[in-house]
């Protein structure tokens, strides 16, 4: 078996799929079986520097460098080779914020992430202009904020785009962008598969008196979609991402795409009426649509799959930290006894536990509002836990509140789409911490969207395997082969999945408990006006 490999990677049957996450750049390698050949991993941080969320272009190119030097070092342990050459590449990365360029391709100003939140007069302008909602972290939101703070270097814009766009673009030379990270820049027109033309007409009259040299359409990067070949590894892209020397140019490398995207790719959720679900420190959800939704809501992001399907996304800043706070306080009280803890089996007991509470946790209510939470309207949080007399406070009904309130603010968002919009979901993918002990959460997920919740037993090595795979697919796209059914047919076929159907008491408990989440968000507000 490994000298197979060692022949894969010798004869570059392989592809290379690299991620910029938010904490962490992962590489892996992987074979044309999808396999895991070798990995690498760097960790890095954003810095608030001047008010502003940003990475350095240092900390880019050094994390980037690292990264795949580790991966280089992982072939060469494994199986005593030197990697020189890969069969196709494919860079992904946190999506929207703000990297603009002039005309000798200097940055102009810092990189303005995501994590931002300094665009609000453009993002609630742009909204009500375009009638579409356009969220504070999307490119075009900082764009127009630069705009009307008069900042002066927008005049000497000749291209600005995202992280995983700028990298693809110093590594192949080519300006370009995937349609699923472009649909966090600006709005697509999901039927011409680009941006939405009537939006940047507005946009242009928009600002027309400001008299700058360049239209919206002039600067953006070109939309491509997966499958299609983005341009190849040139001689100075091989020496600025291998600085051994050893990596050759001419590897074909696929569109780059936003997290978002490859999270889809890798949970096997591109196709209509298919969602995922990754639930951790924060929690979003995300729906391909079969139509357009038919009003514009503040809580639903719409973006689109890497083939271009539309996608509507609910994106919450909050999820799990307050119920880990809650489940350390039982680590807490067994070690004042002497005993030894075991975490797994901490999670795995109080999680269970919660499965025999009454089904609306029997008048129990609680916020896990570590931060603001934009869904539901604050700016700012404050964990939260409270009750009456009269209602059944107990271990069970405990923890099940804070499973239930960790899901609270998504299922508030994703309710609209639900219930108000009727969108239908055939099949959901959880992934995260939340999905971890077997079949707790998936129950608790599937009461509150009263859809089937599937978890993968492997979902691949996250979005660096996602654009991996991506990267693979551009082989297979020539052949006439959609996306969906590349995953379905070559990615996870035969692959197990545990799947959760919906109880109806469970989803009827659920949606009890919203009425008073909903009234009592009330006190959360009080909350955190009195002690913040």
């Amino acid at each position: 078996m490994k000298v197979e490999k060692r022949e894969a990677i010798e004869s570059g049957k392989t592809s290379l799929g690299i991620e910029f996450g938010s904490t962490r750049i992962k590489a892996v390698l992987i074979g044309e079986d999808n396999a895991l050949l070798a990995a690498g991993n760097h960790e890095w941080e954003n810095r608030y520097e001047n008010n502003v969320w940003t990475y350095s272009l240092e900390d880019i190119w050094t994390g980037l460098q690292d990264c795949y030097a580790k991966l280089a070092e992982d072939v060469k342990n494994q199986y005593g080779i030197a990697l020189t050459t890969v069969g196709s590449i494919g860079f992904s990365a946190m999506m929207h914020g703000y990297m603009a360029f002039d005309k000798e391709d200097n940055l102009l100003v810092p990189f303005r992430t995501w994590r931002n939140t300094i665009t609000e007069e453009a993002a609630e302008k742009l909204t009500k202009e375009f009638q579409y909602n356009i969220p504070q972290r999307w490119s075009i939101a900082h764009l127009y904020q630069a705009i009307l703070n008069g900042e002066d270097h927008v005049k000497d814009v000749t291209f600005f785009t995202t992280l995983a766009g700028y990298v693809h673009w110093k590594l192949t030379g080519e300006k370009v962008l995937g349609v699923g990270d472009a649909s966090g820049m600006f709005p697509i027109d999901i039927a011409t598969g680009q941006y939405d033309a009537k939006m940047i007409a507005k946009f242009n009259d928009l600002v027309a008196d400001k008299g700058y040299p360049w239209k919206l359409e002039e600067i953006l990067p070109k939309i491509m979609t997966a499958g299609e070949v983005a341009g190849t590894l040139s001689e100075e892209g091989a020496k600025l991402l291998d600085v051994s020397g050893n990596l050759q140019a001419g590897a074909p490398v696929c569109p780059p795409e936003g997290d978002a995207g490859t999270g889809m790719v890798a949970t096997n959720s591109v196709a209509v009426r298919t969602g995922n679900v990754s639930a951790g420190t924060s929690v979003f959800a995300m729906i391909v649509l079969e139509k357009d939704l038919k009003k514009v809501y503040p809580e639903i992001d719409l973006v689109t799959t890497p083939d271009g399907a539309l996608v509507g996304m609910v994106h919450c800043n909050n999820c799990t930290s307050d119920l880990n706070a809650w489940v350390n306080i039982f680590k807490e009280f067994a070690e004042s006894f002497g005993i030894e803890v075991d975490m797994t089996k901490l999670f795995s007991v109080l999680y269970n536990k919660a499965l025999e509470g009454d089904a609306d946790c029997g008048g129990l209510m609680a916020y896990n509002y570590f931060s603001g939470e934009p869904v539901t309207g604050f700016e700012e949080g404050c964990p939260l836990f409270v009750r009456t007399a009269e209602d059944k406070f107990n271990l069970a009904n405990l923890m099940r509140t804070h499973l239930f309130t960790s899901l609270g603010a998504l299922k508030a968002g994703l309710d609209i789409m639900l219930k108000e919009e009727d969108v239908k979901i055939d099949k959901i993918y959880g992934h995260g911490g939340l999905f971890k002990t077997k079949g707790v959460g998936q129950k608790i997920m599937a009461a509150a969207i009263n859809s089937p919740v599937s978890v993968m037993e492997m979902a691949g090595e996250g979005g660096a395997w996602g654009i991996a795979i991506l990267a693979l697919y551009m082989n297979k796209k020539a052949e006439g082969q959609s996306l969906s059914d590349y995953l379905n047919d070559n990615v996870f076929a035969g692959q197990k999945a545990l799947e959760v159907e919906p109880d109806a008491k469970d989803v009827a408990g659920f949606d009890e408990f919203m009425k008073r989440y909903k009234k009592g968000l009330a006190i959360e507000r009080a909350a955190v006006d009195t002690l913040k």
